[in-house]
């Protein structure tokens, strides 16, 4: 057995002991890379590993629990333990990391009274529910039974949401109650009221979360320390996330961030900020919501020491320098063969629209007015609404109430406007001119806010209704769209073109490697592999070209399949070997 002790500074083992880690979350990277990816992170001078645990992934409905396959914190845990990594832990219900809702499950808000991230009775009930399914699975792995476990953190930017400590406090306990026993942390920003919101200094360690000025947010640490305790930046952000929209890729320099790296260690302990992004598969990308909606792109790159597809990077050996002054870099044979291949053009065998397929995609639900997705279980994707709205006439007030995010408005299967964000509920004006006419409404998910007031406000689809002339329309067909499974899709349907379609390839490979889907012509959706979902495109970028592992490919045939929301085709996708998440600069 092993001790680990936070006193004026960290002890192992009853020496003492500087925290060089680096942040890889698992559900973001293939698990056949998982080494990999570990293995470079010891080659570069850290002695831990730090990652999120995403509790919308692990109980993805209700008393619905997955440990497996991606999902399978232990074994990434385990792995880490091999390679002589200690581990720190963060399963916060709220984890942020840029991801759908911040890691919380969607179905906690079929609960309109239900207040997140507060000591309230319900949200509390479902917290200790989903601890005591998950602190089961790392409880002998903590470094008090001989395991990697060093730190686990008590929620997450705490701070920069609320300062409920009867919250916090209760979370300790649970913590407690199922069977932690390490040394618990907070991580806020250190500034305005983030410390004093998000602190239990007599319960877990404060840290800070900053990407420079590194020695003026020590000083303020120590201020609020008032006594000699560790200093630790948990989060050093070097790097920055995409939004859809965004003009370019961002990166950081790195000779700055290796100084601020420095300037940290000289002093404490650090986490770096991604040591590894690794990828958003399917819709897990989340959003900002400031002055308007900013959903985040499929690759989380992050510009960190590791790119999405596990490269080296220069910024890891301004790094990798840096540490050597403050420990030994050990010598580290990487155990994975990892290549690119261009596999080239692929043209586009069959196609068939979505419209077509609604009934092979979904169970109809039928409904006097319009449910959102969580009322109809549904987490992720679209959701298509349809109404007979009747005989020729103009209509001169037409408004989509309380919908999110982004709809498709058809008329008869004929586009007739798209709005998103903020054009949503603008009046709208038209000619019936069919005998009978049909509105159909496709709304999708663009990813719920991570971050910020808008957190309790995510119920995606249409939540109050659609006005037609001045009242409410009745007499709904739904139909919800989660695209978990595209095999039922029936490619004899027809083909209409500018409509939203699926778009079916083939190809046969004998050599599996990375590669990236160049979706050059094409407008805006997502795309399956094999049955994988590697996540949405959008013609908008920054991001150009999706990164398929390896992994996710098989020798032999192959399949993927494209749905493009847009109307939008090419007669191919090109499989390169050659990378594009946007232009770096203006």
């Amino acid at each position: 057995m092993h001790t680990f002790d936070v006193q004026e500074e960290f002890y192992y083992d009853g020496q003492p002991y500087k925290i060089i880690s680096g942040a890889i979350h698992y559900f973001r990277v293939v698990p056949e890379y998982w080494q990999d990816r570990l293995e470079k992170l010891k080659a570069l001078g850290c002695n831990t590993v730090e990652t999120y645990v995403p509790w919308n992934l692990h109980e993805p409905q209700e008393g619905e629990f997955c440990f497996e396959k991606q999902l399978d914190l232990r074994k990434f845990i385990q792995l880490a333990a091999d390679l002589e990594l200690k581990v720190i832990l963060r399963p916060a219900p709220y984890i942020c990391a840029e991801w759908e809702f911040g890691g919380l499950p969607y179905w906690l808000i079929k609960d309109r009274t239900t207040k997140l991230r507060f000591d309230h009775p319900v949200f509390m009930k479902k917290v200790e529910e989903y601890y005591s399914r998950l602190l089961p699975e790392i409880r002998d792995i903590q470094i008090t039974k001989g395991g990697p476990i060093i730190l686990v953190q008590v929620e997450n930017e705490y701070g920069g949401y609320g300062n409920d400590q009867s919250y916090l406090k209760k979370l300790v306990q649970l913590l407690r109650q199922y069977g932690v026993e390490t040394p618990l942390v907070t991580s806020d920003g250190p500034w305005g009221d983030m410390l004093e919101n998000g602190s239990i200094p007599e319960l877990a360690l404060p840290t800070i979360n900053c990407g420079s000025d590194v020695k003026k947010h020590f000083q303020r640490l120590c201020d609020f320390h008032g006594e000699k305790r560790p200093l630790m930046v948990m989060e050093f952000w070097i790097g920055w996330f995409d939004a859809w929209g965004d003009s370019i890729h961002h990166t950081t320099d790195g000779k700055t961030a290796a100084e601020e790296l420095d300037d940290i260690l000289a002093q404490g302990s650090v986490n770096i900020y991604m040591f590894h992004g690794g990828t958003n598969f399917g819709f897990t990308s989340g959003a900002n919501y400031y002055e308007k909606l900013a959903p985040d792109v499929t690759s989380y790159d992050y510009d960190a020491l590791l790119t999405e597809w596990g490269d080296i990077t220069d910024k890891y050996r301004k790094f990798q320098k840096v540490i050597a002054k403050y420990t030994d870099i050990p010598e580290v044979s990487f155990s994975t063969e990892i290549k690119k291949i261009n596999y080239g053009a692929i043209p586009v065998s069959e196609r068939t629209s979505l419209f077509g397929n609604l009934d092979q995609l979904s169970i109809k639900t039928i409904s006097n007015y319009p449910l959102t997705m969580e009322e109809l279980n549904q987490a992720f994707g679209y959701i298509y609404y349809q109404s007979s709205i009747g005989k020729p006439r103009q209509i001169e007030d037409f408004r989509l109430i309380g919908c999110a995010d982004r709809a498709q408005i058809f008329l008869n299967n004929r586009h007739l406007k798209t709005q998103y964000d903020l054009e949503i509920g603008e009046k709208l004006s038209f000619d019936l001119t069919n005998k009978e006419n049909d509105l159909g409404i496709l709304v999708e998910n663009m990813g719920r806010v991570n971050y910020s007031v808008r957190m309790n406000h995510q119920l995606k689809g249409i939540e109050d209704g659609v006005i037609i002339n001045g009242a409410f329309q009745s007499g709904w067909t739904i139909y919800s769209l989660p695209m978990e499974d595209l095999t039922t899709l029936d490619f004899t349907k027809e083909w209409q073109a500018e409509q939203p379609a699926f778009y079916r390839f083939c190809f046969s490979v004998t050599e599996l490697g990375d590669t990236f889907i160049d979706l050059t012509g094409w407008g805006k959706g997502f795309v399956m592999v094999n049955g994988h979902n590697i996540g949405r495109y959008w013609e908008k970028g920054p991001q150009q070209h999706l990164y398929l592992p390896a992994p996710f490919l098989k020798e032999g045939e192959n399949e993927i399949i494209l749905f493009e929301s847009e109307g939008k085709s090419n007669s191919q996708i090109t499989l390169t070997a050659v990378p594009n998440l946007g232009k770096t600069e203006q």
